[in-house]
């Protein structure tokens, strides 16, 4: 794996500073998990969600990715809805056909109606390509809220990437920067 960029190292080794010192009083102050990684798992995870997921771990960062954060028996809504509640930091990785989940839908609006920090991420498809269709399996207001979020994920500053075209190591290392921003954001912001 490359080196670390200095930005990226600065801010590791200021979140390690925060979390170092101060290990045991956080774990138990922090919620179980730092960061929520939402996807449609048929086209990112084994992908951007995985290798995300993985640095992110490295880097002593409690991120959540429903393979690796559940196990059998956990009920599926209570355990991701735990996570986002919990978390300070969503990424939502868009890809092709990310709008026609339901359970990323419900992930993102969740993301948003709770007003995270959420960093979208446009995996071979651009902004103004996602779009809610109103295909009868939404309620009126679900399918409302749905599209609020989106429009309004649409409009925060992301990351765009090809894969045909795009280096996966700088993407994660491009994502990971701005998780730990975003987290060192958050901390700073605590009352």
């Amino acid at each position: 794996m490359q080196r670390l960029s200095t930005a990226v190292a600065k801010n590791v080794i200021h979140h390690g500073h925060i979390l170092g010192h101060n290990r045991q009083k956080i774990q138990t102050l922090r919620p179980p998990f730092d960061v929520f990684i939402n996807h449609r798992g048929a086209e990112t995870k084994r992908n951007i969600a995985a290798l995300l997921h993985n640095f992110l771990t490295l880097l002593d960062l409690r991120p959540f990715l429903d393979v690796r954060s559940m196990k059998p028996g956990d009920k599926l809504f209570d355990e991701i809805d735990a996570a986002i509640y919990g978390c300070k930091v969503g990424v939502v990785v868009f890809s092709p056909r990310y709008c026609e989940s339901r359970f990323c839908l419900h992930e993102l609006t969740l993301l948003m109606e709770t007003k995270k920090r959420v960093i979208p991420i446009f995996c071979d498809v651009n902004p103004s390509q996602l779009h809610v269709m109103d295909d009868l399996k939404h309620s009126a207001n679900n399918l409302e809220r749905y599209r609020h979020a989106l429009e309004e994920a649409k409009n925060t500053d992301g990351l765009s990437f090809y894969s045909s075209k795009g280096d996966w190591s700088k993407l994660v290392r491009d994502a990971s920067e701005r998780v730990i921003r975003n987290l060192l954001e958050a901390e700073e912001e605590k009352p």
